[in-house]
């Protein structure tokens, strides 16, 4: 073995074939690469896939004249090419789908959606990519706006909505002629539920046909303002005057009158229906020296929300004051226990002499009649007691009397 490879000639042959060798793998090294070159790619490095959802659809058409349908609102875009391409328009989205309608005229077309603003490099499909468009004639009509209210009964007790106030109170409506042509309604809805008071709110305004559908058109304006004025449940109540103090001595009133004298109350039902009159109205007399009419303002009693009017005038008329003596007025009694008889002590008649003072006017159609004169036995027992006089009598006078008690015998009464 070792005399055949120390032999020259076999150690030249050998080192001719790993010659020859080397030069086949470098000759088919750059035959694959000439080939390689020689044929053009695509896509040069990698490739990527990207899909974009909802993709909105432009439109072109002459939007003064026509009106069209049947246009998606967006599609679904596949992008295929490099991936330093197709990454950055998948996130910027800064391409388009075009429907072409510009040569296209009143009818129904298959348009096929178009992209712009692409990269030639990419490679696009649109799903859907055809779209079946109708185009009609546009033509605008104005129409009015009515209120509709809902839940109205389910407005708290006894309160009522009154004729609704719109602004604007008419509307354009553009769309197609056959659109408009079959418009029966065109309304603002109003929300009455648990409702109390006055409404002031803007409405969507909502355009329907005569099946009560709901009309994809174009309004204009869209929303409008709405004031729905809301009465309270109410009713009318007298006023009474309290006075406080005292004329001066030389005076006496003639006419107190409240003008008007009565007002209407509003607030809910509970609160309402439970008030009979209103009598927190104060008059100082301590403050009238002559006639004379003064204005003040109508309390709002608890639980009342408003009160018309919110003041009234009080007409006051005195004159100089004169008296007017009834003799021998007799004394009643109240409240006398069955089986007790009352004998008076003092006055010992059970007759006292009562001055009334007042107005010349008014006690001219005074009495003794009018002038009621008791003591009050209630719940007394037989025996001598002492009681205070008790006076009723017409209003706008006064009275004196020369003593204010009397004195009394209850006895119990005999069978005989």
């Amino acid at each position: 073995m070792d005399k055949f490879i120390n032999n020259r000639w076999v150690m030249k042959i050998i080192a001719l074939l790993l010659a020859f060798m080397l030069y086949m793998s470098v000759s088919i090294e750059n035959s694959v690469t000439q080939q390689t070159e020689s044929k053009p790619s695509p896509f040069s490095g990698s490739t990527d896939v990207q899909t974009v959802t909802d993709v909105p659809v432009e439109s072109l058409y002459d939007r003064e004249n026509l009106v069209v349908s049947g246009v998606p609102q967006s599609v679904t875009v596949t992008l295929e090419g490099p991936t330093a391409s197709v990454k950055p328009t998948a996130l910027q989205k800064d391409f388009e789908i075009i429907a072409d309608l510009s040569n296209l005229g009143i009818g129904t077309h298959q348009v096929t959606l178009e992209s712009r603003n692409l990269s030639e490099r990419l490679s696009v499909a649109i799903e859907p990519s055809v779209a079946s468009v109708t185009i009609h004639e546009r033509i605008s009509e104005d129409f009015p706006v009515d209120v509709d209210f809902i839940n109205r009964g389910q407005m708290e007790e006894g309160y009522q909505a009154e004729q609704p106030i719109v602004k604007p109170n008419i509307v354009k409506v553009t769309g197609s002629r056959e659109l408009i042509e079959s418009i029966a309604l065109v309304k603002a809805r109003v929300d009455l539920k648990g409702v109390n008071e006055s409404i002031e709110q803007q409405s969507r305004v909502t355009v329907y046909d005569r099946e009560g559908n709901t009309l994809n058109v174009e309004i204009d304006p869209p929303v409008v303002d709405v004031n729905v004025p809301i009465t309270s449940p109410f009713k009318s109540v007298p006023l009474k005057i309290n006075r406080k103090g005292s004329l001066k001595e030389d005076l006496s009133i003639t006419k107190i009158e409240a003008e008007p004298n009565e007002v209407t109350v509003y607030g809910p039902k509970s609160a309402i229906d439970k008030l009979e009159f209103i009598d927190n109205i104060e008059l100082d007399l301590t403050e009238i020296t002559e006639s004379t009419t003064i204005e003040v303002d109508v309390p709002v009693p608890d639980g009342v929300k408003r009160v018309v009017p919110e003041k009234v005038k009080i007409n006051v008329e005195v004159e100089k004051e004169e008296q007017k003596t009834f003799t021998n007025v007799p004394i009643q009694q109240i409240g006398l226990s069955e089986g007790l008889e009352l004998e008076f002590i003092d006055p010992e008649n059970g007759l006292m002499d009562l001055t009334v003072l007042g107005a010349p006017s008014t006690l001219e159609g005074v009495n003794s009649s009018d002038m009621e004169m008791y003591i009050n036995v209630t719940d007394l027992n037989a025996g001598e007691h002492e009681a205070p006089l008790e006076i009723n009598g017409p209003q706008n006078v006064s009275w004196d009397l020369p003593k204010r008690n009397v004195k009394f015998r209850l006895i119990e009464e005999t069978n005989e």
